[in-house]
Formats: C-alpha cells, sequence, structure tokens
C-alpha cells in the first residue's frame, strides 16, 4: 500500500498536471533570471563609463578630485 493513502480518481493526471506546471514555471523563472543578471551587468558597465566619463570631463576642466579619488 502508498504511504500516501488511496488514489483518488484521475489523481495520477492532476499531479503530472501539477508536475508539468511547476517544471514551466522553474523554466520561466531561470529564463527571468538569466535576463536579470544580464541587465543588470549591462547596467553595471554603463555606470562605469559614465563614471570615466565624469572623470574625464572633471579632469579637462581643471578639477582636482575627480569622482574616483572620492571613492
Amino acid at each position: 500500500m502508498d504511504a500516501r493513502g488511496p488514489k483518488a480518481p484521475g489523481g495520477d493526471a492532476l499531479r503530472d498536471a501539477a508536475e508539468n506546471l511547476f517544471q514551466e514555471l522553474q523554466e520561466h523563472f531561470q529564463a527571468l533570471t538569466t535576463t536579470l543578471t544580464l541587465r543588470m551587468e549591462e547596467m553595471g558597465n554603463r555606470i562605469e563609463d559614465l563614471q570615466k566619463n565624469v572623470n574625464d570631463l572633471m579632469a579637462e576642466a581643471g578639477i582636482e578630485n575627480p569622482i574616483k579619488e572620492q571613492m
């Protein structure tokens, strides 16, 4: 006898449907996580470029303490 108790009619089909739905949700979540990670990396690169450009502009303007030194 199964430790989960007696089987309900259609229980296997319902369990299979729930497992398939859970698998699809996991796949979508993984894809979303990957997309967010890539976008965060892109944003980090853009911020670094912006900091470099600001430092360059400050150096051209003759400002002694660029942002890089303040951090």
